[in-house]
């Protein structure tokens, strides 16, 4: 998983289960003492024993959902997955579409030529056969681009019904992961109540595991990452330089500061993905003294350590290749940390739009891309080229279990940006 994604889907679930109804606050009876009631209304070692064990059967259920919830993921964004095929096969019909009205296209072109053609001694029989080849043209080229214009539609119909699967597949992993979670919670809650019932019957203070437990990953807004330098109108085959700021808003230093970054874009269309024209490097005085290739998905290099309240600049350099064709574009720009004691989190994603113009377009002066919305829910899926980005590509792997515990779904990018590039085709025709 990316560590960037924690930030889009921790949340606090913080849900401290009762592990036995007699718990519950009760009033004292008459002729009881508030500590007497208190005595009869405490739960004996059995009933919190079958506490502990139903807590366990949930948590173990609710792991099992969780792992269905990941496999039914996979497939989801597997190119096996029927709405893939289904997508495919519209995309398919809609290219061959395409080539038929070209072809069509053309033959209105050669049959009016060969009218235009005809001599003057040309008799009245061969005029009208040139003419009405002429007319048959013309009404093959209407049919075709009718059938076209239903063949984009169907195609545009299957792969937002794709990407409307797999955000469901994503989102149905979120909140199984989010359940185990709460189980988890009941589950230590009911084994520490166990505990501490079994310690104070023996007199010994020793059942307290709790004060071991990992420290979890959080979301940080006083963590910015803002990008300064990028154009919001990138032309193919031209190379772009920018640079993203990392501020330390918090109170206490940061031991590693990881600022992400990721461009994805489609063509016109809007499902044309064409994220492999784009190639992005990173250069940082403190961290590398030479341009290094981001990993799709991945961190633009570190910053060790960032004190409260001091910024650093990593500088970027995009390639965008000549045979980009021309579309629109997000960059998605966050940040994560991790600490020598294993706290981590990181913010949300901003996001960048831009439009990508085709080679040897003149965009005369253009402006910086303003930064949009921040994505508080995640981007649902994964991007191209795997998931890469991890902790454990960083050195710290020892938070790697917190951050994909707390991350859930919200692997970055793939479908979720793709919604986002849709959305600007949507607002631009509008």
């Amino acid at each position: 998983m990316l560590a960037t994604a924690v930030v889009t889907a921790v949340t606090t679930p913080a849900v401290l289960l009762t592990v036995t109804p007699a718990f519950a606050e009760t009033q004292p009876t008459a002729g009881q003492s508030a500590t007497q009631q208190a005595a009869d209304d405490k739960p004996t070692i059995e009933e919190l024993e079958k506490a502990a064990e139903e807590a366990q059967k949930a948590y173990d259920d609710a792991v099992a959902k969780q792992k269905a919830a990941q496999k039914a993921m996979d497939l989801a964004f597997s190119d096996q997955a029927p709405h893939a095929v289904a997508a495919k096969a519209a995309a398919d019909e809609a290219a061959a579409a395409k080539a038929a009205k070209e072809a069509a296209d053309q033959a209105v072109v050669d049959a009016e030529a060969e009218l235009d053609a005809l001599p003057e001694t040309a008799t009245e029989e061969e005029r009208a056969a040139a003419e009405e080849k002429v007319a048959s043209a013309k009404e093959a080229a209407a049919a075709a681009e009718a059938a076209k214009a239903a063949a984009d539609e169907k195609a545009k119909t299957a792969a937002d019904a794709a990407d409307d699967a797999r955000v469901a597949a994503a989102q149905a992993l979120t909140d199984a992961q989010r359940a185990t979670a709460e189980a988890l919670e009941a589950k230590k809650a009911a084994d520490k109540a166990l505990a501490d019932a079994r310690a104070e019957e023996d007199d010994d203070d020793d059942g307290d595991d709790d004060d071991d437990e990992d420290p979890a990953c959080v979301p940080a807004t006083e963590l910015t990452t803002v990008a300064s330098g990028l154009p919001s109108k990138i032309v193919a085959g031209s190379t772009v330089n920018f640079s993203v700021r990392v501020t330390n808003g918090t109170d206490k230093t940061l031991d590693k500061v990881l600022p992400f970054v990721y461009f994805h874009a489609t063509d016109k269309s809007g499902y044309n993905v064409v994220d492999e024209y784009f190639d992005l490097q990173w250069w940082s005085p403190d961290s590398s003294p030479e341009w290094t290739d981001v990993v799709d998905g991945g961190y633009a290099g570190s910053i060790s350590p960032l004190k409260a309240g001091a910024h650093a600049d990593v500088k970027l350099r995009l390639k965008v290749d000549a045979k980009a064709p021309a579309g629109d574009g997000v960059a998605f720009i966050a940040g994560d940390y991790v600490n020598d004691d294993d706290t981590c989190g990181g913010n949300f994603f901003t996001e960048y739009e831009f439009d990508v113009l085709a080679a040897g377009s003149k965009p005369g002066t253009v402006d910086d891309a303003k930064p949009g919305k921040t994505s508080k829910t995640k981007p649902a899926a994964v991007p191209q080229g795997g998931t890469n980005g991890t902790l454990a590509n960083t050195g710290s792997a020892s938070a790697l279990p917190q951050l994909a515990a707390a991350a859930g779904a919200a692997v970055a990018l793939g479908a979720g940006a793709v919604f986002v590039v849709r959305r600007r085709n949507a607002d631009s025709a509008s």
